[in-house]
């Protein structure tokens, strides 16, 4: 779905100077909310004043940095009265150099949501007019094509940024309806006009963390999923092993108060029933990524409010430079567009999704093997009689989450350390907010990988561990989420290639549609 398919009693979220949720930002990039720009008066008018104080400040000839002066080392350039209004269009065309993968649909729209609640906090000096013409990029799902590659993410996501500005003013190009169009053209023919920049508004736009925060956005959605469907697939690895419900006793858990690590644990006695501990013959202690899935588990959950603490206050922060205080009329020159605080959330979510990642391939390693997995076939092969032999299972899969969990973990070196010092050693310590951003969604997208790997395998575990022992008891939890994957994965008897399943699982997967706990 489009934004501009909504009907208007869909979900719409208000941009003014009100604090937006990471969800607000995740339900217009999926298109599943529609942006629009407050009308109230009040509003408007303080947005206005920063415009009008600016103004001001030019007629009495004040210094301003970025309006009257070049930009970065070029600080103690002044800019002839004559030339100002061509300097934000030449900072938007000189940055015209990213290269990489363009952002996809989803992350495009939440840069510009990202970049219009930022400039809606009434502190960039920007007019009325750039906020309705960003929000209609939006509703017209016209998606400036922004490549990935090019941002240190300080002075903010500069390079990057210069598209959606390119944009706005109806250059480069944007995608619409999965289709590669001009800006102009686009732009014509929804009855938009293109923008000739006020004197600060080129550096409004791109001299924000914009880019970084909208990723760190999306990748806290998936995280805070991953939480749960990593739990929900221990739950049916412990029943696939014939593990022991023991280890998640309340009790246990209210000695080690990690809140986060009790609700996993919490989350993994709902899934287990608890006759499922007092059977005999079970071994006493499971190996660590069951008996210890909480402990793995809960790290992430309780990094998570941190994560969203973080982000959120620098989605709902004006992150630009220098702030324009109309009310007080002073111009206040800073660097708010450092952007630390998102390059540690994300170095932080991407080592702990990663461990994720490690935690289910080595849940995997024991389910596959025949030696620890109390009873079950090699590589939980469903094939029984003579063409047993010729059947293999899992054997593949194994090596492929394997492979998966492998690149996840290499990528968790920290973005954050690798400072470089550019522009002439202006910005001589920059966060690298963006880089670990973009990380951590690639860390998010194998670990997501290794957990459809396992839904496979744990599906035919649990069928598998039901024909060893028919009186095995299932939770209702257990029971929806095996009927869930039944309409997706057949049992896995005559081998058969699984990447169109794995493909299929991704998509539900991504688009979040296994209901897990409340």
């Amino acid at each position: 779905m489009h934004p501009a398919d909504l009907t208007p009693s869909q979900k719409q979220v208000q941009f003014d100077r009100s604090r937006l949720s990471i969800e607000d930002i995740v339900s217009i990039a999926h298109g599943e909310a529609r942006a629009q720009l407050s009308d109230d008066p009040t509003f408007r008018a303080a947005i206005t004043r920063g415009a009008e104080f600016l103004d001001r400040l030019l007629r009495e000839d004040g210094t301003i940095y970025g309006v009257t002066t070049g930009y970065g080392d070029s600080c103690t350039v002044n800019i002839p009265a004559n030339l100002v209004a061509e300097l934000p269009h030449h900072l938007y065309t000189y940055h015209g150099c990213g290269l990489g993968q363009y952002l996809n649909p989803e992350q495009t729209r939440a840069v510009l949501a990202a970049r219009l609640a930022s400039l809606s906090k009434g502190f960039s000096g920007v007019s009325i007019e750039l906020l309705e013409q960003i929000t209609g990029l939006l509703q017209a799902d016209l998606l400036p094509l922004i490549p990935s590659e090019g941002s240190v993410g300080a002075s903010g996501d500069l390079t990057p940024l210069s598209y959606l500005a390119a944009v706005l003013c109806g250059e480069r190009e944007v995608m619409r309806n999965g289709e590669q169009v001009a800006a102009a053209q686009a732009l014509q023919e929804a009855g938009m006009k293109p923008l000739r920049l006020r004197p600060k508004e080129g550096l409004a736009i791109m001299n924000g963390t914009a880019v970084m925060t909208a990723l760190a956005c999306l990748a806290y959605d998936r995280a805070a999923y991953l939480t749960q469907l990593t739990t929900r697939i221990t739950a049916m690895a412990s029943i696939t092993l014939d593990g022991n419900a023991h280890h998640f006793d309340e009790t246990l858990f209210s000695v080690k108060p990690h809140e986060g690590m009790q609700n996993v644990a919490a989350w993994l006695r709902q899934d287990l029933p608890a006759g499922a501990a007092e059977r005999n013959g079970k071994r006493l202690q499971d190996r660590y990524s069951i008996r210890c899935a909480p402990h793995v588990i809960g790290v992430l959950a309780d990094a998570l409010p941190f994560f969203r603490q973080s982000i959120e206050n620098e989605l709902n922060s004006a992150n630009d430079n220098p702030i324009i205080d109309a009310e007080n009329e002073r111009v206040l020159h800073g660097g708010h567009f450092y952007g630390g605080h998102i390059a540690f959330a994300m170095d932080g979510m991407k080592n702990a999704v990663a461990n994720l990642a490690d935690l289910m391939d080595r849940q995997m390693a024991l389910m596959v093997d025949s030696r620890y997995n109390h009873g079950l076939p090699a590589n939980l092969s469903g094939m029984v009689g003579e063409r047993a032999a010729i059947n293999h299972g899992l054997k593949a899969l194994q090596i492929s989450a394997s492979a998966w969990t492998a690149e996840a973990l290499k990528l968790t070196m920290p973005a954050s350390v690798f400072s470089r010092s550019t522009e002439c050693h202006n910005q001589d310590k920059v966060s690298m907010g963006t880089i670990a951003a973009r990380d951590c969604l690639r860390v998010l997208e194998l670990t997501e990988q290794v957990a459809v790997a396992l839904l496979i395998t744990v599906r035919q575990g649990v069928w598998l561990r039901q024909q060893t022992n028919p009186e095995v008891t299932l939770s209702p939890n257990i029971v929806s989420t095996m009927q869930a994957l039944e309409q997706q994965i057949a049992p896995i008897q005559e081998d058969r290639r699984l990447d169109p399943e794995l493909r299929q699982l991704l998509v539900s997967l991504r688009e979040q549609k296994w209901k897990l706990y409340a």
